[in-house]
């Protein structure tokens, strides 16, 4: 793997890709960071039972690359990054592989940030925050400002009722079908936020006690197997579980109107969007769908406001419906269109910083 680390960092324009390695707690994990222009990196942090190292690899390269476009069209001044740690979430955490990790960061003196991702949660990081600062989404508790996911998912309600805006004429939810793939964090607060909206909901998740909570919770709505959600007739289909759902197979399959969700890189590869396109299905760009995690966690530095997280995530319904316009005049797909925009705001600043600000020389 190690002779490939170059060159896929050249392939994906990355500044920095560290391995660390513990030997006392076991801790294997990796931290990319992709692009520091607007600020310090900002990512979360996942564990996940990779099949190799060049799984783990390939994930943390193309996470970190994606935060890089999210931070830079969601309007906060912070650059791309992203952490994993090779394990087990359900057997393999432990105080020292958490506060191991924390002292990895800490080396990198303010470079990155990380937080709860896929596999972690809030209460985990408690441990890391003890060997660095550099920590955010921590429990209301410790200073946080809470658990990020359900920002998230509000900020996914929004983006699928600005993709029903583009799509229908009206932003109205009720009497829509939704069919939601994944329960966790994110998706299950989604579908209370989608209950609440008189949509008829179907899901699926890997968990079967997690759709049992969910049915229970909510005896109308229906679930099938996780292979079948792709063929349910519905308006829109929110992939909110893992990513690289939208793949030559699943696309076929879709019988939707609309793709908004929470998932990271949803698309296997930039060529699903034109499918999608093709196909008459409008796509909402993952990473301003899923940005307010991100949103609210960025607003810790320096001390955060619950109103002030609210009005900025509020801001993905307004940046959707520029992405679609800027798609429909310029005939390019909406990932196209979402990349543009995001790539204009970074070389922006970019320019903005070069600028001499009057600071004093010394003679």
């Amino acid at each position: 793997m190690n002779h490939q680390v170059f060159n896929q960092m050249e392939k994906f324009g990355h500044e920095q890709v560290i391995f660390n390695y513990d030997q006392v707690t076991g801790l294997k994990s990796i931290i990319a960071l992709h692009d520091t222009t607007l600020g310090p990196a900002f990512g979360g942090c996942r564990m996940v039972p990779y099949e190799s190292e060049d799984a783990a690899l390939e994930d943390v390269l193309r996470l970190s690359y994606s935060m890089t476009y999210k931070c830079g069209i969601s309007g906060v001044d912070y650059g791309g990054g992203k952490a994993v740690i090779m394990g087990d979430p359900q057997r393999d955490k432990s105080e020292g592989l958490f506060r191991s990790l924390g002292r990895f960061v800490e080396m990198l003196k303010g470079r990155f940030y990380t937080g709860a991702d896929a596999g972690t949660r809030p209460e985990d990081f408690v441990q890391s925050f003890r060997e660095t600062k550099y920590i955010v989404g921590l429990p209301e508790a410790f200073g946080g400002s809470g658990n990020p996911a359900v920002n998230t998912a509000y900020g996914v309600l929004l983006g699928i009722k600005a993709s029903a805006k583009e799509k229908y004429g009206e932003s109205n939810l009720k009497g829509k079908t939704v069919a939601v793939q994944g329960l966790g964090k994110v998706g299950g607060t989604l579908v209370d936020h989608l209950v609440e909206e008189e949509c008829r909901v179907v899901v699926t998740d890997v968990s079967k006690e997690a759709i049992e909570t969910v049915t229970q919770k909510y005896p109308k709505i229906k679930s099938v197997e996780p292979d079948e959600i792709y063929k349910v007739k519905c308006d829109i289909f929110s992939p909110n579980a893992m990513g690289g759902v939208m793949n030559d197979f699943t696309v076929e399959k879709l019988k939707c109107d609309i793709v908004a969700g929470a998932a990271n890189n949803q698309l296997k590869e930039k060529k699903h969007s034109k499918m999608l396109h093709d196909k008459g299905i409008l796509y909402a760009p993952d990473y301003i769908v899923n940005a307010g995690g991100l949103i609210q966690v960025s607003d810790e530095i320096g001390g955060h406001n619950r109103e002030r997280i609210k009005i900025k995530t509020e801001r993905i319904y307004d940046i959707l419906l520029q992405v679609f316009e800027i798609s429909r005049l310029e005939n390019i797909t909406t990932g196209e269109a979402s990349d543009k925009l995001s790539v204009q705001r970074i070389e922006t600043v970019n320019q903005l910083q070069s600028n001499y600000t009057g600071d004093n020389i010394s003679c």
